[in-house]
């Protein structure tokens, strides 16, 4: 298939050197050969990258380091030496193709200060469109009211903050003995969503109203459940107060990609449920398909208008670019 339609996606990975040991707890299970070629095409920024982004229209790849990052680093100063290297190490590789590649932040959410330190760095002095942090960092979640410091900063900057999958702290009793259950099929989406859903209800966005959280993958499936939020949380509230419903939250504050949902009747519910301008084209390069997730939104039953919005305008206008 000829891909006609510009594209920009924004949750397109790449692996910093001395960043492998971090990964060993995503990529265990992976077979090795499949492994070697992950390894090649997250080291790449070159012919292999490009290439693949040109077959499939993706005229703009905002670049963030896969996972877990520095989230798995358990030495504070450690956390922040390395993703000072990590951003460095990615603006070095932007500078050769910026026409091509803009950065999130690599950030050492260890504390609030350091995280605000490195993300203000980040995007004032190297020039990056936000920030991809890998869920948790040993537990701690960033609706702790310390964290309103860091949100803050990220209000005051204008930039999204995308909150991607991570495991668990600790596995869910339900799925012991279903390690198939525990990380990409069910298990990162289950805690992905359900740290977005503690940001709304601890009242994050109430406090910091112009903060944008992007959810890969669909939006974690939260956008198909927004009516229940509404409904049940007006039945059981348990003494929490929001300025609004729970619903309106997501499709304004909390936007989504198409990042490894390739299906058209999930891409027409969500903009059902969200909007045309809450939903966002991504690939989740190299763990998925670029040629599926390109011919999947090309093909996709949508007005030329809502296409040109998911493909790139509205990351065009979250972005700035």
């Amino acid at each position: 298939m000829t891909h006609r339609i510009r594209k920009i996606a924004l949750e397109e990975h790449f692996s910093a050197p001395g960043f492998q040991s971090y990964s060993k707890s995503f990529t265990q299970h992976i077979a090795p050969e499949v492994l070697r070629d992950l390894a090649a095409r997250l080291t790449d920024f070159n012919e292999q990258r490009l290439d693949e982004m040109d077959r499939a229209g993706i005229a703009y790849t905002i670049l963030s380091q896969t996972g877990p990052s520095v989230q798995g680093e358990p030495d504070p100063a450690v956390a922040i030496a390395r993703a000072r290297a990590n951003n460095d190490f990615l603006a070095q590789q932007i500078a050769r193709h910026p026409a091509r590649f803009g950065g999130f932040a690599t950030l050492p959410m260890h504390t609030p200060e350091a995280a605000s330190a490195e993300l203000t760095r980040a995007v004032r002095e190297l020039g990056f469109k936000g920030a991809l942090v890998n869920g948790h960092t040993f537990g701690t979640y960033y609706d702790d009211p310390a964290y309103d410091a860091f949100w803050a900063t990220l209000q005051e900057l204008d930039v999204p903050f995308y909150l991607h999958p991570a495991d668990a702290c600790v596995n869910p009793r339900v799925l012991d003995g279903h390690p198939e259950l525990t990380g990409a099929t069910w298990g990162w989406g289950v805690e992905t969503a359900s740290h977005a859903l503690r940001l709304l209800f601890g009242g994050v966005f109430d406090r910091f109203p112009n903060v944008k959280l992007i959810l890969g993958h669909m939006g974690e499936g939260l956008p198909f459940l927004r009516w229940r939020f509404d409904s049940r949380f007006a039945a059981y509230p348990y003494g929490v107060v929001l300025a609004r419903a729970p619903s309106a939250y997501i499709g304004t504050n909390i936007v989504i990609t198409t990042s490894g949902v390739c299906s058209a009747p999930a891409l027409l519910g969500a903009i059902g449920e969200m909007g045309p301008q809450a939903v966002l084209f991504s690939v989740d390069y190299p763990y998925e398909s670029t040629a599926i997730a390109a011919d999947f939104i090309e093909q996709a039953p949508l007005d030329e208008a809502v296409r040109e919005l998911v493909c790139y305008r509205n990351a065009e206008r979250l972005f700035r670019l």
